[in-house]
């Protein structure tokens, strides 16, 4: 079941959303495709570490994060994913691996790919495996405020490319 105070969240912020409930899965992929949802428009969020700060990539599920655009986007000197143990640290009301950019308890810098920019449609983890919900990406940007850019490529593309690890 997906945490209490994601739904408190969106609906005092006035946000409409609609939750969506499946099998368990554990890939960005998999999740879109047992929705039936096209993975462009799965938002996929990878915690990772720009510097010292925990910030959050959002990038399509079939594709990847490039930790070299997000570092330059983002004005810091390295960047990296956040390993399993500091993921947990940093969204404790969420499943292990199963990031929520809407509890409430978290608010990072958030860096979204330019692809899903006024997308109508955008889906995202709720915290649990078997839970997502859907939201506009105008909703979206008025939670989040997020830095646009490029900054996800195809798996295999390149080095420092990473996606999936810290998050689905």
């Amino acid at each position: 079941m997906r945490p209490r105070a994601l739904d408190e969240f969106l609906k005092d912020a006035h946000i409409p959303f609609t939750p969506l409930h499946h099998p368990a899965t554990f890939s960005a992929e998999r999740g879109a495709a047992v929705c039936h949802v096209p993975g462009r428009s799965w938002a996929k969020t990878v915690v990772c570490l720009a510097d010292d700060e925990p910030v959050a990539a959002v990038v399509p599920a079939p594709l990847r994060v490039n930790l070299e655009q997000l570092r330059v986007l983002a004005g810091a000197r390295t960047a990296r994913l956040l390993r399993e143990e500091e993921l947990t640290a940093i969204c404790p009301g969420c499943e292990f691996g199963a990031v929520s950019l809407f509890t409430g308890q978290w608010k990072p810098r958030v860096f979204v790919d330019a692809t899903f920019v006024g997308d109508p449609a955008m889906v995202f983890c709720a915290g649990t495996h078997t839970d997502e919900i859907q939201l506009h990406y105008f909703d979206f940007a008025e939670l989040t405020r997020p830095v646009v850019g490029s900054i996800a490529v195809a798996a295999g593309v390149s080095p420092g490319v990473e996606g999936g690890l810290a998050g689905v």
